[in-house]
C-alpha cells in the first residue's frame, strides 16, 4: 500500500493515498477531550463527543506529529513517499549572543536597574541560544524572566533576513512592549486600534487586531481597503508568540496555521504551558517543540524574582448551591463578604501598594465602593481604582505608571486585563479573589507580583476563597499549583460573619 504526504507550508501537511478505515485509526489516535466540553448541551445530549482531532478523516494533518504518525503507518505497512512544495528558505546563520547585544542602551526611569547598560543576564543568553538551535520552538521562563528583551534579541537576530511580527495577548502589552523595542534601538510599529504602522522591521500587535484585520481585507483590485492582511505578512520570516499559551486559542491557532503558515521561524514564549493535552498540542502544532523551561522558583533562588507566601484566606460560608454560577455569584457579590475582604485589604495596603484580582466587574466595583467608604470613615484620602476592559488603554497604562511612584495604592482589576503579561514591579501585596482552578490564570497572575523593584524583595500572595462546595474543590486544585511551583502556602479559617 503507497501514500504520499505532501507538504505545502510550515505546518500543515496532508496525506493522498490513505483508505478510509486507516483515516479513521488515526483520526480517533489523534483525537482528545476539550475541557470543560462535557458541560456542553450538544456533549450532554449525545450530539458531540466533546473531542477534537488532529488529524482530519480527509488526511490533513500537522507536520508535527508526522513522526509519529509515520509509525504508525509504518506498523499497518504503509509505504510513503514525500513532496514537499514549501517555498525555499535561507540556511539561518546567527551571530553569536553576548551580553552585551544591548550595552549601547539603558534601563529606563522606574526599572530595577535604572541607567545602568541593558545586558542580558545568563539563562537569557541560554533562552536565546535555544531558540536560534531550534527555529520552531516554544521556551517556558517564569513571569518576571525578561521575556520582552528576550524578545527583542529575537527580533533583532532575525533582522539580516526580514521582518518580525510580535504577537500580545493585550493593548497594554503592546504599547508596553513597543516603549521596550524603541529603548533598545529597533525600528518597530504597532497594529491595534486607531494605530496601523506598518511600514517597520519590526510589528507588534494582538491576536485580536489581527484577527479583524484578516476578516476586513478585501482584496484591493476590487476598490477595498488599502490595509490588507498581506500588507501585514510581507518580507516577515520571523512570528514571536508573547504568552503563547494562548495560542490554544482557535482564532490564534487558525492565524498561526493560516496567514503566517509560510513564515518559516516561529517562536514562542510563555510562562505557563497548559496542563490539558488539547492546549499542549495546539501549542506544538502551530508554533514547535518545547526545548527549554526555567522555573519561578529557579529565578528567586538565583535573586531575580521577589521570593513569596501564599496566604490562604478561606472564609467560612454556610450556604450551599447545586450550581457553580449560582455560588460564584453569592461569593463574588454578597456585601458582607465583599465587606470582609474590604477591611482586610485596608489592612495590608498600609505594608504597600496592593493590587486585587477579580473576575466580575461587579465584584470590583464593590470593593472599590466599600475601600473607599473605608478611607472615608478613617479620615483618609482614598487612593483606589478599579482598572477593567472598558477603560482606555492609555488611561489602564497610566494607572498602572502610578503604582511606581506610590506606596500605598489599591488597584483593582479584572483577571482579563491583568493577569497576564503587565510589567507592575511595585506591587508589595497581590490578592487573588476567587480565582478558580485554571492552573494558567492562577500561576501567572501570581507572576504579577514576582518582579522585584526599588526596596522590595517579597510580595505576599493574598487568596481569598471560601468553604462553599465548587470553591473548596477549586483551592484543592491550586494548593496543587502552589506546591508544584514550590510556593510555600498556609491556611486560615476566616470567620466573616
Amino acid at each position: 500500500m503507497e501514500a504520499k504526504i505532501v507538504l505545502n507550508d510550515e505546518v500543515m501537511a496532508h496525506i493522498h493515498g490513505l483508505d478510509l478505515p486507516t483515516r479513521k485509526k488515526l483520526h480517533e489516535k489523534f483525537k482528545f477531550e476539550i475541557p470543560g466540553a462535557k458541560y456542553q448541551p450538544s456533549v450532554r445530549l449525545g450530539r458531540w463527543d466533546g473531542k477534537k482531532s488532529f488529524f482530519s478523516l480527509a488526511g490533513t494533518t500537522y507536520i508535527a506529529l508526522l513522526p509519529e504518525i509515520l509509525a504508525a503507518l509504518d506498523e499497518m505497512h504503509w509505504d510513503i513517499s514525500l513532496e514537499d512544495n514549501r517555498a525555499p528558505k535561507p540556511d539561518f546563520i546567527f551571530p553569536e549572543i553576548k551580553e552585551d547585544m544591548f550595552a549601547d542602551c539603558l534601563w529606563p526611569k522606574g526599572h530595577n536597574r535604572e541607567g545602568q547598560p541593558v545586558m542580558f543576564r545568563d539563562y537569557q543568553i541560554g533562552i536565546l541560544k535555544n531558540y536560534t538551535e531550534n527555529l520552531q520552538s516554544i521556551n517556558v521562563a517564569a513571569t518576571g524572566s525578561g521575556k520582552t528583551l528576550v524578545t527583542a534579541g529575537l527580533s533583532k537576530l532575525v533582522e539580516q533576513y526580514g521582518r518580525s511580527v510580535v504577537i500580545v495577548p493585550n493593548t497594554s502589552l503592546v504599547t508596553q512592549t513597543e516603549e521596550d523595542y524603541i529603548n533598545l534601538g529597533l525600528d518597530v510599529g504597532v497594529y491595534y486600534g486607531g494605530r496601523k504602522e506598518l511600514n517597520h522591521t519590526h510589528t507588534i500587535c494582538t491576536w485580536q487586531s489581527l484577527n479583524v484585520l484578516v476578516k476586513n481585507s478585501v482584496d484591493r483590485e476590487s476598490g477595498g481597503d488599502i490595509t490588507h492582511i498581506n500588507d501585514l505578512v510581507e518580507g516577515v520570516v520571523c512570528v514571536i508568540v508573547d504568552e503563547c499559551h494562548q495560542a490554544k486559542a482557535a482564532v490564534l491557532t487558525e492565524m498561526l496555521t493560516g496567514i503566517f503558515a509560510n513564515v518559516p521561524i516561529r517562536w514562542g514564549l510563555t510562562g505557563t504551558i497548559p496542563q490539558d493535552k488539547i492546549g499542549e498540542l495546539s501549542l506544538y502544532c502551530s508554533i514547535g517543540n518545547l526545548v527549554g523551561s526555567l522555573s519561578a522558583k529557579e529565578l528567586q533562588d538565583a535573586g531575580h524574582l521577589a521570593n513569596c507566601h501564599v496566604n490562604v484566606v478561606q472564609m467560612i460560608d454556610y450556604v450551599e448551591y447545586k450550581e457553580y454560577q449560582a455560588e460564584l455569584k453569592y461569593l463574588t457579590e454578597n456585601t458582607g463578604r465583599i465587606g470582609y475582604v474590604a477591611r482586610r485589604v485596608e489592612q495590608m495596603a498600609k505594608t504597600g501598594n496592593t493590587l486585587i484580582l477579580v473576575d466580575r466587574i461587579a465584584t470590583g466595583k464593590l470593593l472599590q465602593t466599600e475601600l473607599s467608604s473605608l478611607a472615608s470613615l478613617l479620615g483618609e484620602k482614598p487612593d483606589i481604582t478599579f482598572v477593567s476592559g472598558s477603560m482606555k488603554g492609555k488611561d489602564r497604562k497610566a494607572e498602572y505608571d502610578s503604582i511606581a511612584v506610590s506606596t500605598s495604592k489599591i488597584t483593582i482589576a479584572t483577571y482579563g486585563v491583568a493577569a497576564v503579561g503587565l510589567n507592575i514591579p511595585k506591587i508589595f501585596n497581590l490578592v487573588l479573589f476567587e480565582p478558580g482552578k485554571s492552573f494558567v490564570r492562577v500561576i501567572q497572575s501570581i507572576g504579577r507580583g514576582l518582579r522585584k523593584a526599588q526596596g522590595k524583595d517579597a510580595v505576599l500572595i493574598w487568596d481569598f476563597t471560601s468553604t462553599c462546595k465548587f470553591s473548596k474543590r477549586h483551592l484543592t486544585a491550586r494548593k496543587k499549583f502552589y506546591t508544584e511551583a514550590q510556593y510555600p502556602f498556609t491556611i486560615e479559617k476566616a470567620k466573616w460573619q
